[in-house]
């Protein structure tokens, strides 16, 4: 599969088939992240993989349920992944400071994409999850108290083989040239 064909069959998935999901391909994408470049190769994540059966149920009660309830479907889901922000290089952070921006987030932004993208061309389907039960979720996995927990990716095969619908605006909408109100 070619990069084209790749970001057109990714997804967010949200029906999992009960099939396990082999160690070695967990392993495939996480080497994927590994690989993702961040501000001055800082690597500012940690990825926790819940693929033990009941330790991922228990979880995925815990963090999925009250007001986090509409991220449910991912109860369903045979690996849950938890991507912790390390700390960045020193360079990365006095950046960070002086633009107000982030970095980390940007960083483990690119390596999930690394991540869920690996999966894709693997045959799994995955889903990025920003609304869950952090507190819950760094408790059940002993993730000490000042770290922070932005995402959860929950993968595993699709219950269903769908082409992914792709609606998103026009180049028009999100592009411009030489200047923000230049057309491209």
């Amino acid at each position: 599969m070619n990069f084209d064909e790749l970001v057109l069959k990714r997804r967010s998935v949200r029906r999992f088939s009960a099939r396990p999901v082999r160690r070695e391909d967990i392993l495939r994408c996480l080497e994927a992240a590994r690989l993702a470049p961040s501000a001055c190769n800082s690597q500012p994540w940690k990825f926790i993989v819940v693929d033990d059966p009941v330790k991922k149920d228990r979880l995925a009660d815990r963090i999925f349920s009250g007001i986090y309830s509409m991220n449910e479907f991912a109860k369903s889901a045979p690996v849950i992944v938890a991507v912790v922000s390390e700390k960045m290089k020193l360079w990365a952070a006095i950046g960070a400071r002086v633009r107000d921006t982030r970095y980390c987030l940007i960083d483990i932004g690119i390596a999930c994409e690394h991540f869920v993208l690996k999966a894709t061309e693997l045959g799994f389907g995955s889903c990025w999850i920003g609304w869950f039960d952090e507190k819950a979720l760094k408790r059940e996995l002993a993730v000490p108290k000042d770290k922070r927990v932005d995402i959860v990716i929950a993968l595993g095969y699709p219950a269903e083989e769908k082409a992914p619908v792709k609606l998103r605006k026009f180049m028009e909408e999100i592009s411009a040239s030489n200047q923000y109100d230049c057309p491209i």
